[in-house]
């Protein structure tokens, strides 16, 4: 499981890469061919908004700001996450997933049929040609196990975090949900458990976490 925070960094000194060699670094997975292309596809694509046309990045956030949906429609597109019972598990109250594509948890410990297994987090496909993708908010503490579970239910290979755990105004953007340099951590029935980290001159930091259901493993060390 690698956990990636990135930030981009405009400065001239050449940025460290990344030394996948060490010894300390588990063997490389190798990449099937649909996968490959997949990854290729998606670089691609980035590269071209970000090195070609940088303004246009920019340019889709405006679009995105001004096409903000009416008050009206969020309740009739979102009616799961806007539950009374789910409304402790958002972050932000106008950040929500529509209905028709939510990512949906299969029930494993709360089996009450009114949960329906809600967690902030949404499928998105950026093109038929590549791999779909889950959105999710920056966790809290209260949804962290979920987060987890959701990993490891629909077999996530990376997880990519845009946001800083605190920004520059001291506010917090995301709950503590990887940090466990010191010894495993757990949420829950999740254990995580940090096996090497890497940083780059660029502040992009490369993770490797072993991430296991304490249920599973303690009944097949039974």
């Amino acid at each position: 499981m690698t956990n990636t925070a990135a930030s981009f960094s405009t400065g001239a000194a050449e940025a460290k890469s990344f030394d996948l060699s060490a010894a300390s670094s588990p063997e490389r997975r190798l990449l099937s061919e649909d996968q490959l292309r997949h990854c290729y596809e998606a670089l691609k694509v980035f590269k071209g908004k970000r090195f070609g046309s940088p303004q246009t990045i920019h340019h889709e956030f405006q679009i995105l700001e001004a096409s903000r949906m009416e008050a009206l429609e969020m309740r009739n597109r979102c009616t799961v996450a806007l539950n009374s019972l789910h409304q402790r598990k958002n972050r932000y109250s106008d950040v929500l997933p529509f209905d028709n594509n939510r990512v949906i948890l299969k029930q494993h410990k709360d089996y009450k049929p009114s949960a329906m297994g809600y967690i902030n987090a949404s499928f998105v496909m950026t093109s038929e040609s590549v791999s779909r993708f889950i959105a999710t908010q920056g966790p809290l503490p209260n949804t962290s196990e979920d987060f987890w579970e959701m990993v490891l239910q629909y077999h996530c290979p990376a997880i990519i975090m845009l946001t800083r755990l605190v920004d520059g105004t001291h506010t917090v953007k995301c709950g503590d949900y990887f940090q466990a340099e010191d010894g495993p951590r757990e949420f829950g029935n999740i254990r995580i458990t940090t096996k090497w980290i890497q940083t780059a001159d660029t502040s992009l930091i490369l993770r490797c976490l072993e991430v296991k259901n304490k249920e599973i493993t303690d009944h097949m060390s039974n």
